[in-house]
């Protein structure tokens, strides 16, 4: 295994934002989820512009794919938030729901898309290695498992596959590439990974102790698992960008496609109301386990959701 290198540190107005980076390798472009300073809030208003490209409307299906080891336990409390999306708790509720979160993305132009969770494959044999993994490797993965039109692929990698740069740069990736019989035909995919290994005080605050910036006690993860908790928060945000900008031309801030900033990165570091730098915000507290979350999803299952930019008012919308 590679070592991972950790992030340097960066002045305040720098790190106050997560980057979005786009890989260079070819022929896919990803866009990268960039955890450097994931608990820092930009202060200053931000404003995603609508580039005019295709966004992912209508229904779509979420394929999920476990590269390595992943417990049952985990790949359940993927699944359930993937599942939560676009159905309420048959029950009402008093707290958010995963559904209320996913809606946000409706306000942007389209619609939104009605998730439905499609095929779950493990690869436990680890097909291509333990790693590191490639760009090139991620894509691969997500080509193998099937892709079409009207579909996203998620590849996961346990806690202890290396993909390059994990932890150095980023959490997750969403890209796009082309398939079909004659190699025009465009699909989406993602990837995130479990970081309770490798770089928790990077891509799984707040349930770890950050790695810079202001020190407070972690937060009790809602499944009692840092590593599927904080992959989870990954997810949602690579998830929101990917129906919002799938093909680098939705919304995203600026002209430079590699550089702005998306749907839920541009919210980095708040969770909820009243956020700032090293507080995620104002959350809600299972009494009984004393975990925190800002959302509950089908079976009355617990999340940590990111708050996602409202293109209606400019401005970052919580659930609490």
């Amino acid at each position: 295994m590679g070592e991972l290198k950790k992030p340097a540190f960066l002045p305040l107005q720098i790190i106050s934002i997560v980057a979005i980076v786009l890989l260079s390798t070819a022929p896919p472009r990803c866009a990268a989820f960039n955890p450097r300073m994931l608990f820092l809030v930009k202060p200053d208003p931000i404003v995603l512009r609508d580039h005019g490209g295709a966004l992912l409307t209508g229904n779509l299906t979420v394929n999920l794919l476990f590269y390595g080891r992943f417990a049952p336990a985990q790949r359940a409390i993927v699944a359930d938030f993937v599942r939560s999306l676009s159905a309420a708790p048959r029950h009402p509720v008093a707290a958010p729901t995963v559904a209320s979160w996913w809606r946000t993305t409706s306000l942007y132009r389209g619609g939104g898309s009605r998730v439905a969770l499609g095929r779950q494959v493990l690869d436990e044999r680890m097909s291509l290695g333990r790693g590191p993994l490639s760009p090139g490797n991620v894509t691969a993965l997500a080509r193998a498992a099937g892709h079409h039109r009207g579909a996203v692929t998620a590849v996961l990698t346990a806690a202890d596959v290396a993909v390059a740069p994990f932890c150095v740069s980023r959490c997750g990736i969403h890209g796009r590439d082309r398939g079909g019989a004659h190699g025009r035909a465009r699909y989406t995919y993602l990837w995130a990974g479990n970081p309770a290994r490798q770089c928790p005080g990077q891509c799984a605050w707040p349930f770890h102790q950050p790695l810079h910036g202001p020190q407070a006690p972690p937060l009790v993860p809602p499944n009692g698992d840092v590593g599927a908790d904080g992959m989870v928060i990954s997810l949602a945000a690579l998830l929101a960008g990917t129906v919002t900008n799938p093909y680098g031309d939705g919304y995203y801030q600026g002209e430079d496609a590699g550089a702005g900033l998306e749907a839920a990165t541009a919210c980095a570091g708040i969770f909820g109301s009243g956020a700032y730098p090293g507080y995620p915000g104002k959350l809600l507290t299972d009494p009984a386990t004393g975990a925190s979350y800002n959302a509950i999803g089908l079976g009355g299952r617990k999340y940590l959701l990111p708050a996602l930019w409202d293109p209606t008012t400019s401005q970052c919308r919580t659930l609490v």
